[in-house]
């Protein structure tokens, strides 16, 4: 009986899609890809791979009349009579003749631009047309490597020895997805994938998904992190010119004009290459445009291409987008890289009546054994054949696979990976069980030394342990750090305890204590590399500090959707600490200051006195509008950046050794990030909080604000510091709102400007409020470039930066240095 209904089911797969099947190719036999192939007047649709193969699925024997169109060729029209499948045809297309107009009545007028003009003024009518459908989708990615160097900056790159060939190029990636969509225009998406499959991967889930290739001409943007202007944008003219290359009439005999666009500046973000307008009514026929990644502000890209073609359909009067493509090439550090999507949509169905719960917080979902479809499964289904690189890559890593599950392999990698070097004992050493999943790391102190004056010259080693389960997503870490003071000749550890239970709503228990050393400024807003600098060549210590003996235990998760709750508590025995050493890279006759933040100049009074207390905390975070993806193996929250999130905080201490020591502390957060368009970004922070019965407390935990007098920093957003702010010139136990609003422009005006256009720099402009009682607000207003380097290495930020309360307070020029966190 079990047979038997594997039998009916896989006969059912095979006469639900049929196939018409062949190859494409020109009139001198050359394979072609990518070429459009839909039955008329339906959306039955797909497209050629690089060898010109294609696939067209039909669901029952009949006559089929199929179109095959490209670019630049003439559109064939093939009239199938399908009785048997699948049905092999070939086609040869030839080269359309494209007519330039002969009449112009105004040689001064550019005919292109009238075109352009009436394409925008059509716009959203065109648009419109396909605001709201159901429809079938078909998306394929794949990644290859070139030439891959065997070292990168002295490391070792061997993780894909078994799957590239002796010249070091294969493919890395490569997986496919199918999926039933349903979407409504701007951005109202859900999809739900029927199958998934990633090469040498058999519980792998495909990335691959519709929301990623939304890539729609008819908006002003694209948006590829920064936006990218539409050749048809409201304003698009001040970005494009355009010039009138022919026209041809297609199979449905209407006049198609080819385009030629082409950006003013090169510096911005504004794509090259053809976009073909259909006479009468100004709709896209089709699209074939390319940007550099300079453009997109991505040094690491260097060339992407976008087509898309669109089909007509009599009987709707609709020209649907059936096929498209996105082609990119990418390097740094040696590696070579370039990769293909192609996505096929086909049998759409224009404004169907949606209930109003169709489109909710979740926006996709994998349904259940999307990842174990056989091979029969694809052969009938796949719109889009494979090539023969593609499939020689499906079989070697899928017969790979096995061998890479197996324990000998998995040994004979680990032993590999294992060997002890002299130098690992300073640098860091990895022993791996792979069959097991357990891992054992130690962490050498070649990159955790530092100087501050506390503990004079400190290093640190580590030793950890992580365990895994890759089908849950769950882990288990433990760990521990030991750290030594050598002018305080003193040993400090600590221990860790990390469980992730589950991967729906993320419930993690962490548990650590021990001894160390910290900044009274929790948040740590000074590098230790940059403090050591700081204070060996400048003899400027900042840093303050003090030590901590303590456990404490946290658990965190989600109680529902863009909800999530940490609940924490922790014993903390708190030490004041003293400078030790007065040591010095450069003669001076400079002195350090205390460690005392409140007395700089006191060498003898501590900021506190020694105590101890309980401290529970209760954070809850709210993302509003938050969506989702629904996998097997999880949840995938994905942050909706068209609401702010919202942070609350209550932290309350007790059984403290001085009851004055004991306070509630209540605390919010808004955090906003807004898109201007094509004109930038703006990042806005605002945080506020207020103590109660805390006139006495521990300097350790009043609010300390987050300063900069190194003027160093890691470059990343200015929205949580005040970079010419003392540390704990205005550290407060009373109440506080805090304001920090950063625009980007994202090169909207630096591209603009002759000879600064050549940095491919961003123009960042700031404002930063602090209000305190009994004080005159602190203010600061910069103005900066990002983006800045040399190449595709652009790890540099520069501001200018003054700063107000109750009048001018000063200036600063800060270096935002963006490898720093690299090295911490």
């Amino acid at each position: 009986m079990k047979k038997t209904t594997t039998l009916l089911v896989l006969l059912v797969s095979f006469c639900s899609y049929s196939q018409i099947k062949g190859i494409v190719s020109d009139d001198k036999g050359n394979p072609m890809a990518f070429v459009n192939i839909y039955v008329q007047n339906t959306y039955i649709s797909t497209t050629s791979n690089d060898q010109g193969r294609f696939e067209l699925n039909v669901k029952t024997p009949g006559t089929y009349v199929v179109l095959f169109q490209y670019l630049g060729y003439k559109t064939e029209k093939k009239v199938i009579e399908a009785q048997n499948f699948p049905q092999s045809v070939d086609v040869t297309l030839v080269e359309e003749e494209i007519n330039l107009k002969e009449v112009i009545i105004d040689p001064k007028v550019n005919p292109a631009d009238e075109m352009i003009r009436n394409a925008i003024k059509n716009r959203k009518e065109n648009s419109e047309k396909t605001a709201k459908y159901n429809a079938d989708f078909y998306s394929r990615g794949i990644f290859r490597v070139k030439n891959l160097p065997k070292t990168i900056l002295g490391q070792k790159l061997d993780f894909f020895d078994d799957v590239i060939d002796s010249t070091r190029s294969g493919i890395l990636y490569l997986s496919e997805t199918v999926s039933k969509i349903t979407f409504q225009k701007p951005d109202k998406l859900k999809e739900v994938i029927v199958a998934s499959k990633v090469s040498g991967n058999d519980n792998g889930f495909s990335f691959n998904n519709a929301a990623q290739a939304n890539f729609d001409f008819y908006d002003n943007y694209l948006d590829f992190n920064i936006k990218v202007i539409s050749p048809i944008a409201d304003n698009a003219f001040n970005y494009y010119k355009y010039k009138f290359e022919g026209s041809f009439t297609d199979e449905n005999n209407k006049l198609i004009n080819k385009i030629k666009v082409i950006p003013r500046r090169d510096s911005e973000p504004a794509m090259n290459g053809y976009i073909y307008i259909v006479d009468d009514t100004y709709a896209i026929y089709a699209v074939d445009l390319s940007i550099n990644g300079s453009q997109m502000q991505n040094p690491a890209l260097n060339k992407l291409t976008l087509k898309q073609n669109f089909s007509y359909n009599n009987l709707t009067r609709i020209w649907a987008k059936n096929t498209q493509t996105i082609d990119f090439e990418a390097g740094i550090f040696g590696i070579n890289m370039s990769g293909k999507f192609t996505y096929v949509y086909s049998n759409f169905e224009f404004e169907p009546q949606f209930e109003k719960k169709t489109f909710t917080a979740e926006v996709l979902k994998f349904e259940e054994n999307a990842n174990k479809k056989e091979d029969s499964f694809w052969e009938t289904i796949r719109p889009v054949p494979l090539t023969n690189e593609e499939t020689t890559d499906y079989q070697k890593k899928d017969a790979l696979q096995t061998k890479k599950k197996s324990k000998v392999y998995l040994d004979s990698i680990d032993a590999k990976r294992n060997k002890f070097r002299f130098f690992d004992i300073i640098s860091g050493y990895s022993h791996s069980n792979s069959y097991k999943k357990q891992y054992f790391t130690y962490s050498g102190p070649l990159f955790s030394t530092s100087f501050n004056t506390v503990q004079g010259w400190n290093s640190s080693i580590g030793f950890s342990y992580f365990t895994n389960n890759e089908e849950k997503r769950t882990y288990t870490s433990i760990g521990t750090r030991i750290n030594y003071g050598f002018s305080e000749d003193k040993l400090r550890a600590t221990a860790s305890y990390t469980r992730k239970f589950n991967n729906i709503d993320d419930s993690t228990l962490s548990v650590l204590g021990g001894s160390s050393v910290n900044q009274f400024n929790s948040s740590n807003p000074i590098s230790k590399n940059v403090n050591g600098i700081s204070s060996l060549f400048f003899i400027n210590n900042f840093m303050k500090l003090y030590e901590k003996n303590f456990v404490s235990v946290n658990f965190g998760r989600e109680i529902i959707n863009g909800l999530n709750l940490n609940l924490g508590m922790e014993y903390s025995e708190r030490k004041p600490l003293w400078n030790t050493t007065d040591q010095r890279s450069v003669k001076s006759e400079d002195e350090y200051t205390s460690n005392n933040p409140l007395l700089p100049f006191d060498f003898v009074t501590p900021a506190f006195e020694k105590h101890n207390l309980i401290k529970a905390s209760v954070v809850t975070r709210i993302l509003f509008g938050q969506q989702y993806w629904t996998r097997p193996d999880g949840k995938f929250s994905l942050r909706n950046n068209k609401y702010p999130a919202l942070t609350l905080g209550y932290e309350k201490t007790f059984a403290a050794t001085n009851t004055n020591y004991e306070y509630d502390f209540v605390s919010a957060r808004v955090t906003h990030d807004v898109s201007v368009g094509n004109k930038g970004e703006m990042n806005m922070s605002f945080r506020t909080g207020k103590f109660f019965n805390a006139e006495n407390i521990s300097f350790t935990d009043y609010k300390h604000f987050n300063g900069n007098q190194t003027h160093v920093s890691n470059g990343d957003s200015y929205t949580n510091v005040f970079n010419n702010l003392p540390y704990y010139q205005l550290s407060t136990n009373d109440s506080f709102f805090e304001t920090h609003i950063e625009h980007n422009d994202k090169g909207y005006l630096m591209n603009k400007i002759p000879l600064l256009n050549k940095l491919q720099s961003q123009l960042v402009l700031g404002f930063h409020n602090l209000a305190i009682p009994n004080q005159k607000p602190y203010q600061e207003f910069s103005i900066g470039l990002d983006n800045l380097g040399y190449g595709k290495f652009r790890l540099l930020r520069i501001d200018y930066v003054r700063s107000y309360q109750n009048g001018y307070q000063g200036d600063a020029i800060i270096f935002g240095l963006k490898f720093l966190g690299m090295f911490e």
